[in-house]
């Protein structure tokens, strides 16, 4: 994408591939499946798969057949796997375009087996979390033997996920032990098990010898929702400019309802970002950075632009820093009152990314 306002996310892959080598050294024969639905949670998509494909990465993961297909365009031979619901009459496309689908109900079961389309298959199990996924053991398991029984079906692979891996271990261990028991009912198992989403990966997977892959999604991008961190680096900062400063004098209001009033003499600057970039109005209690100092966000955020508190050190074209220096993507999600996922998320597609790679910009 062209960039033409100045307003942009860095997006550093050297930290991308780090937190890839963070996660290895915690694994022993598993394979990393990184997860890059909702464009890449707001990091970009087909830039990250390019990047990954460039590594040697075989397998994805997205949550959309509209996400499957824009990568199936950009590589015929990797592995991507669609987690998401799919309708019956999407069974073709994704036939055609060799796209791994969900078994997660009955009812799509009964869709999938009516197909005469090729379709590889992945069953979700569903061990409480109570989102997609087959629930009880001859549900399970009537489910595998039908799909075996048919020529054009193949079952590559079985998964589950974990609600509580980063706060609740008890009901983690209830669902792990879930898990291994409809295992241990299988045989022959498909090649591909995977069950530990980012939180489960860091913390649990060195102890399983059953899987064969994990999904890495969250701390992908560096981040993480537990504490302590895991030894992943932030893959996003959010930035944009100075575009104009504008004096104030006593009882000088500013922006939409005039909510905030000059009680001196003071200098506001504007920056060309807004709601409609993903920086959204409940921003306006925070800060942002600028040459190393935090200053204060004043008014109400606007679609395409939002006021800033400054001083005299604070110029015209001067870079300014929204989250991804001294203020953390944690700290956005605090302060929103929400978790890290929705701040990159919201990033919304009109403003560009910027590739870094050895140092070096690449639009």
């Amino acid at each position: 994408m062209t960039r033409y306002r100045p307003t942009w996310a860095e997006i550093n892959l050297d930290h991308l591939w780090y937190n890839i080598k963070s996660i290895r050294k915690e694994l022993i024969n598993q394979e990393i499946i990184p997860v890059i639905k909702a464009n890449a949670y707001g990091h970009g998509a087909i830039p990250i798969f390019k990047f990954l494909i460039e590594k040697g990465v075989k397998v994805f993961a997205v949550s959309l057949l509209e996400e499957a297909l824009e990568l199936r365009e950009m590589n015929q031979d990797v592995t991507i796997l669609m987690m998401g619901a799919i309708l019956e009459e999407d069974l073709e496309i994704a036939s055609k375009n060799n796209i791994h689908i969900t078994v997660y109900s009955k009812a799509i079961l009964e869709k999938i087996l009516n197909s005469l389309y090729p379709l590889s298959l992945h069953l979700k199990i569903d061990t409480g979390m109570h989102r997609y996924g087959l629930i009880g053991s001859d549900d399970i398991l009537h489910a595998i033997k039908c799909i075996n029984e048919k020529d054009n079906l193949k079952l590559e692979g079985i998964y589950t996920h974990f609600a509580t891996a980063n706060e609740d271990e008890t009901f983690y261990v209830m669902q792990i032990i879930h898990m291994k028991e409809v295992l241990s009912q299988i045989n022959p198992l498909p090649q591909m098990i995977h069950v530990s989403n980012s939180s489960s990966a860091f913390k649990y997977e060195k102890d399983y010898d059953f899987t064969s892959h994990i999904r890495f999604g969250i701390s992908l991008y560096g981040l993480s929702l537990d504490e302590p961190k895991p030894d992943i680096k932030p893959v996003m900062t959010l930035k944009s400019k100075v575009v104009q400063i504008k004096e104030l004098k006593p009882g000088d209001a500013v922006g939409y309802g005039a909510t905030y009033v000059a009680k001196e003499n003071e200098k506001i600057a504007i920056l060309p970002i807004g709601y409609a970039d993903g920086f959204i109005r409940q921003n306006k209690t925070g800060h942002v950075e600028i040459r190393k100092s935090l200053y204060k966000i004043i008014g109400i955020i606007c679609m395409d632009a939002c006021f800033i508190k400054v001083d005299d050190y604070v110029q015209v074209g001067d870079e300014v820093i929204i989250f991804g220096g001294q203020i953390s993507i944690d700290d956005v999600a605090k302060r929103l009152n929400t978790i890290n996922y929705e701040v990159t998320c919201q990033v919304s597609y009109r403003v560009p990314r910027i590739y870094i790679k050895g140092g070096l910009k690449d639009d």
